[in-house]
């Protein structure tokens, strides 16, 4: 074969692949609109399940219909970017609206967990998870500055209650973030996350389908921490997302805690996996003035399935992995 013909073949294989690239941004940035008929799509929040309060109402889903998070509009509400293509480690702004059955930005909400709306950011790959707090602006337009720390794509989750809905609402949409793209494989089950100083250890036995009460407990240095401050009217914030299709789950700790309490070293939630799959955890908790993430991987089964322990100790790596991304930009909690 002589080189022309050669760098021909190689220029139409190039842009193959990028018009493949394309198609894939593309598609991965739209998003299904749930039937806003379609009741089953989530149980109401506050919905108590066994004693234990569901607060976001996502645990008690019976793996029917449309799960949480997974819909860019639903009950007649669309969560609407500003804008969807950003560059990855620069501080930017994250603009958007929530828009209303009427088509105009809603304006009025009721505070779920102490807030108005919680935005959850992280890769399609569950790596750099951060929860943050957007401020709204007179005319619905919620805003936060950010930074991307790597390229791909992204997923955006809304959760909000509007004014007189008698439920929250978790709408999820796609950006693609440029820059090099890494992928982080997602970590091997285990039931404790260190990271400075700190170590977390998970126990439970989920049942896909049924409540399951896991419980963490929280330790720095090797001692327990009984002081753990109030963190959106808990002790902890737990989100759980599923592996493939990133359902959402959203649930709080059964204790609540008000301002000067403290609380630990455990926290216990009671939480309802949808289906059989790995899921990842993603628990904060605030100590010393801090938010903390401690991130864990789960394997949920048809019956019941105890969570391993680890064979090492996790520990931070690296910056291709989850732990840096929660480190490089504040939580803005």
């Amino acid at each position: 074969m002589s080189r022309a013909v050669a760098l021909r073949l190689g220029a139409f294989a190039g842009a193959v692949a990028l018009a493949f690239g394309a198609a894939f941004g593309i598609g991965s940035a739209i998003d299904p609109i749930a039937a806003a008929d379609d009741t089953s799509a989530a149980p109401a929040h506050g919905e108590e399940m066994g004693g234990m309060e569901q607060t976001s109402g996502h645990g008690g889903h019976d793996g029917g219909g449309q799960l949480p998070g997974l819909a860019v509009s639903e009950a007649g509400y669309t969560f609407a970017p500003a804008q969807t293509s950003f560059t990855s480690g620069e501080k930017t702004g994250l603009r958007f609206t929530i828009q209303g059955p009427d088509g105009k930005p809603v304006t009025r909400y009721t505070k779920t967990h102490e807030k108005d709306l919680h935005l959850i950011v992280v890769r399609r790959d569950l790596s750099g998870f951060r929860h943050v707090h957007p401020t709204m602006a007179a005319d619905g337009t919620w805003s936060i500055p950010f930074t991307f720390t790597a390229g791909g794509t992204w997923r955006l989750y809304a959760d909000f209650q509007p004014a007189g809905h008698d439920s929250t609402i978790t709408l999820g949409t796609d950006v693609n973030v440029t820059g090099m793209y890494v992928p982080v494989p997602v970590a091997d089950p285990a039931s404790i996350y260190s990271f400075d100083g700190y170590d977390v250890t998970l126990q439970g036995t989920p049942v896909a389908g049924k409540e399951s009460e896991l419980t963490f407990t929280v330790s720095r240095d090797g001692k327990p921490v009984t002081d753990l401050q109030p963190y959106l009217g808990a002790f902890g914030h737990l989100v759980s997302l599923r592996g493939g299709d990133l359902a959402y789950l959203h649930n709080h700790p059964a204790e609540h805690a008000e301002p000067g309490m403290k609380g630990g070293p455990s926290i216990t939630f009671g939480t309802t996996f949808p289906t059989a799959a790995t899921y990842s955890l993603f628990l904060d908790f605030q100590h010393a003035g801090k938010v903390h993430t401690a991130e864990f991987t789960v394997k949920v089964g048809s019956t019941g399935t105890t969570i391993v322990p680890p064979t090492a100790v996790p520990t931070a790596v690296p910056t291709t992995s989850k732990t840096p991304a929660h480190a490089e930009t504040p939580h803005g909690h």
